[in-house]
């Protein structure tokens, strides 16, 4: 079986190191917004891009021979079995209104399969690891999913794609049928938090369209090894995924359409 210990430690330490970073522009006002694309649901500041930065450059110079997938920056294709799937800074709307709920993710991936797994919350100061085959864990601590039994006992997170104001197909749809159905529906505006919180039993599920790898890789793996399961309920819309607990995942799936919305 191959150790993963110390790519464990580097992923660690660079989700530290770009905390650090977020914390030195957070609700301090001294960085640049932008939009991407022309569309101001979706935008990149200073704290992103020196985040990734950081990341990137300890890639580079400690596994020069490693691939790279990052939200900002693309793919860099290299020879190797191993790739960094990278957030640098997830929830970044929420980073630029000053509100605390964001991360950083890295998942790493040996012969395609995530097997390590970090995500970091600086202001929360909340770090979740994974390793493939090890369990999951929060600040050292091993945590599981939740147990609840009934989706009307639930909390569950969800989000919105950054296409909603032109795009009918907007998960609204799928609201209108959840929301009556359970205790509580939050949007807490990073999906690498949000799976987390179901992997420690903060949350009961979670799901959202239209996300991609950097926003799910690591996530995922800590989800899976704290007991939670997950299905891909769209192929049409990057990734659409459900997080839920084994109990909670049969009731939660079958509302969620799998067809576009127009």
């Amino acid at each position: 079986m191959t150790d993963y210990s110390n790519l464990l430690l580097d992923a660690v330490r660079c989700a530290q190191e770009a905390g650090k970073i977020h914390l030195s522009f957070f609700r301090k006002g001294n960085f640049a917004i932008e939009a991407k694309h022309n569309n101001e649901s979706d935008i990149v500041t200073s704290a992103d891009k020196a985040a990734e930065a950081s990341i990137i450059n300890f890639i580079h110079n400690a596994y020069p021979t490693h691939s790279i997938l990052s939200e900002e920056s693309g793919e860099e294709k290299r020879n190797a079995n191993f790739e960094w799937v990278i957030d640098p800074l997830d929830g970044t709307t929420n980073f630029s209104s000053g509100l605390p709920e964001f991360s950083v993710s890295i998942g790493i991936r040996h012969n395609g399969v995530t097997v390590v797994g970090v995500v970091f919350a600086p202001y929360l100061n909340e770090l979740f690891h994974a390793v493939r085959g090890e369990g999951a864990y929060l600040n050292g601590e091993k945590i599981a999913c939740g147990a609840k039994q009934s989706l009307g006992h639930c909390v569950i997170a969800t989000g919105f794609p950054v296409d909603k104001d032109h795009n009918p197909d907007n998960n609204l749809d799928n609201v209108t049928r959840i929301l009556p159905r359970i205790r509580g529906l939050r949007r807490l505006g990073s999906a690498a938090v949000d799976i987390s919180y179901v992997a420690a039993g903060f949350l009961d599920a979670y799901w959202e369209l239209n996300l991609h790898e950097w926003d799910v890789c690591a996530g995922l793996l800590i989800a899976e090894e704290a007991g939670a399961c997950f299905s891909h309920f769209r192929n049409d819309r990057n990734i659409s995924v459900v997080v839920a607990s084994p109990a909670i995942m049969p009731q939660l799936l079958p509302l969620l359409s799998t067809t576009p919305c127009h």
